[in-house]
């Protein structure tokens, strides 16, 4: 188990890799089953980046919330049009749950995982944290929701109108033909998801499974960057390219420059968890007491 635990860089890297090289595939010429292997490799590149980072028992949890809860609001919303509006699931995201295709719960924990981080990255210049105070263990998920619904801006127009992936029942939103209600969708389920994640935390702080390097960190941020870069590329209709570029852009950028600050963990064997921000703020304001 440890030796596989020492591992997971390299297999999450790997998958990364094999990841992007789908995802430009795609871009050379649209097909269903590159579509459904580029969200299996994206999650299971989280999923790997995940255990890494949090430690298995910690994104088992991620997994299970996200997974669960994503599925009933898609089951929910194209059922009985709760959340995101009247829809219906075509054949083209393959296999179904219900009526859900297999690939979507599987993306809902890929966007939330990928949100925590960069928000983290945004606000604590770390990837992960443990427990915050409620309030801003609330601040902290919405901002991550709104960095999933940020990929959304483009990516559902782009689903709609190239894929043809699912059929809303209503094709007259403010939203080149997409509702605004379906944005609303994305931002409570992702809040909702983020936010019962982080209270998990509460109860037992995540650590890291092997020791995290500067480069481990940059995997949630290379797969958002490349979804950017295809929506800015390829996306449909074509104002979402500029969208895409600028709502992915901002966010991917503030968590750049997170991580440039971010100090690595000097214990190399089993890393000991980060204080929390205010834990770190309290032995702050002591030493500045002493002095």
């Amino acid at each position: 188990m440890k030796s596989l635990q020492r591992q997971l860089p390299r297999i999450s890297f790997i998958l990364l890799a094999v990841f992007l090289v789908v995802l430009l595939t795609r871009g050379l010429g649209e097909t269903t089953r590159m579509l459904i292997v580029g969200s299996l490799l994206m999650f299971a590149c989280c999923w790997s980046s995940a255990i890494h980072m949090l430690g298995a028992r910690a994104a088992l949890h991620f997994v299970l919330i996200a997974v669960t809860l994503g599925w009933f609001a898609e089951q929910m919303g194209s059922s009985h049009g709760w959340f995101f509006g009247h829809y219906t699931y075509t054949e083209v995201l393959g296999w179904r749950i219900g009526d859900v295709p297999m690939v979507i719960p599987l993306m809902w924990f890929a966007l939330t995982y990928i949100a925590y981080v960069i928000a983290n990255l945004m606000v604590w210049q770390t990837p992960v944290d443990g427990a915050t105070p409620l309030g801003q263990t609330v601040t902290q998920s919405f901002l991550a929701a709104m960095i999933v619904t940020a990929y959304d801006l483009g990516a559902d127009p782009y689903m709609v109108f190239t894929l043809k992936a699912w059929v809303m029942a209503k094709t007259d939103g403010w939203w080149f033909g997409e509702t605004l209600q379906g944005f609303v969708g994305w931002m409570a389920v992702s809040f909702v998801i983020i936010f019962l994640f982080r209270l998990t935390l509460r109860r037992r702080p995540p650590v890291a499974a092997a020791s995290v390097s500067r480069a481990h960190t940059l995997v949630p941020l290379a797969i958002y960057g490349g979804n950017m870069l295809f929506q800015a590329c390829l996306g449909n209709p074509v104002e979402t390219r500029t969208v895409a570029l600028f709502a992915m852009g901002i966010p991917l950028l503030a968590a750049l420059c997170g991580w440039s600050r971010w100090q690595t963990p000097a214990v190399a064997a089993v890393p000991e968890l980060p204080a929390s921000p205010v834990v770190a703020a309290a032995r702050m304001a002591a030493v500045a007491r002493e002095a």
